[in-house]
């Protein structure tokens, strides 16, 4: 999960962003997100972590799934797999690898002289994070067709829950990335300090075991999670079960964290070093 670079790689990203901070904001955010792709094609353990991780870790509990009563909650064993696989690509293509990303950038002094330029710290952000978006997306939307052929799952049944969910988590994902990084001081510790969410997220979001399946108030609880609401929008838009007060609040929660999120990002996130 590590995102180690060398002086030269934040070479290069500094100059592919330097002509761009002179242009649009558009060609800029374009010219920094080319430079992180390249960069994150290079470190062949991050890619392994966005590309592998999350096709192969929902496999992992499916023996476990064979314990629940899945079907007394109108879930089905291939429903359930998407969903989880979905989250993991919150966590592994978007989360973990952007914290290690934001981490290594800052100690590289990268977003220090970025933030000298024209390009303002919004762009600086996004341009860092949209490679990792677009894998992440890309994960999404690869689970969701292999799933649809390999387990059955048909098409989602309410596919605007299910494009919500999706789009929520990545942006989420994202944002938390970026707040964890403000709390991170090596790219070495990244690993360490996002095991809480991560944890957190597997076991009661959603992914590893339904919330349907838990006791009440526990299941209660734990949908007020950082990525329970997108979990459970993905796995509405495939099962068509939500009502329309259950969509309601689930958005209202989904929206109240990446609010909370973005403030913490704009409050607490450091651009250079931390000592």
């Amino acid at each position: 999960m590590s995102d180690v670079m060398d002086t030269g790689a934040g070479r290069t990203a500094r100059a592919s962003a330097g002509p761009a901070a002179r242009s649009t904001p558009g060609r800029r955010l374009r010219a920094l997100a080319r430079a992180e792709l390249t960069l994150l094609a290079r470190n062949r353990t991050a890619v392994f972590t966005a590309l592998l991780v999350p096709l192969v870790l929902p496999f992992s509990v499916r023996p476990a799934l064979d314990q629940l009563d899945l079907k007394g909650q109108g879930l089905n064993v291939g429903t359930v797999l998407l969903t989880a696989a979905i989250g993991f690509a919150f966590l592994f293509a978007v989360y973990t690898s952007l914290v290690s990303a934001f981490v290594s950038r800052r100690e590289e002094l990268v977003l220090k002289r970025l933030r000298t330029g024209e390009i303002g710290d919004p762009e600086i952000l996004l341009g860092t994070a949209l490679p990792s978006l677009c894998v992440g997306l890309a994960q999404c939307v690869i689970v969701a067709v292999g799933c649809g052929l390999l387990l059955d799952t048909g098409a989602p049944k309410a596919p605007l829950l299910a494009v919500a969910g999706v789009l929520l988590g990545l942006v989420l994902s994202a944002a938390l990335a970026a707040v964890t990084a403000g709390i991170t001081k090596t790219v070495e510790s990244a690993q360490v300090t996002a095991l809480p969410l991560m944890f957190v997220s597997m076991l009661g979001s959603g992914m590893a075991v339904p919330l349907e399946t838990l006791p009440d108030r526990l299941a209660d609880v734990c949908r007020f999670l950082p990525l329970s609401p997108a979990v459970r929008l993905v796995q509405g838009g495939w099962t068509g079960q939500l009502t329309g007060g259950q969509v309601l609040g689930t958005l209202a929660i989904a929206l109240a964290w990446t609010a909370v999120a973005v403030f913490a990002v704009q409050r607490r996130f450091r651009w250079e070093p931390r000592h």
